[in-house]
């Protein structure tokens, strides 16, 4: 696999696992050869976090394998360009993540979608938490953002809540 080919080979290893999931077979620890395994770490995806877009998608038809594509393109981009390669040793406690009705500048969900954005960049997110759940895709769906517009911005917003406010201010819908 080149670096040219990542989101072809991510296409078929998504498409392959969801044939896998759709015959009954959920154990996601078992569908990835080194080849796939590769793959992955060189995105800085984990075996779960791939896992979550294949099992909402054949369960819920979303994200989309385009939308999976996306979003994993800009945490390999954040992975190359900010982090030079180097992953992350640390793990976003769920715990720790504001409720789900926490609000921010008006906007419910917008605290916790935050956090989450920003620990997938880094590749933080516990692997029984997912950017892009059926939450987040609400929040994003009721403000007509996509979700890797939506990582993209946070990415460029940093540590300031405001850029981010401002994003979705000027992009989405209230």
């Amino acid at each position: 696999m080149t670096d040219y080919q990542w989101d072809s080979a991510f296409t078929e290893l998504f498409e392959r696992c969801v044939e896998r999931y759709r015959s009954g077979d959920s154990d996601f620890e078992h569908y990835y050869t080194d080849d796939d395994l590769a793959l992955l770490a060189s995105i800085g995806y984990r075996k779960r976090e791939f896992f979550d877009f294949v099992e909402d998608f054949a369960e819920l038809g979303e994200p989309t394998l385009t939308t999976a594509v996306m979003i994993a393109s800009v945490r390999r981009d954040y992975l190359h360009e900010v982090m030079h390669g180097a992953r992350s040793e640390r793990v976003l406690d769920p715990a720790t993540l504001p409720a789900k009705t926490d609000e921010l500048a008006g906007y419910v969900w917008l605290p916790r979608i935050l956090a989450k954005a920003r620990a997938k960049l880094r590749g933080e997110l516990d692997p029984n938490t997912m950017f892009s759940c059926g939450g987040d895709r609400a929040f994003l769906r009721r403000h007509d953002i996509a979700p890797s517009d939506f990582l993209r911005a946070v990415w460029g917003a940093g540590d300031d809540d405001s850029k981010a406010i401002d994003f979705v201010k000027r992009n989405g819908k209230k």
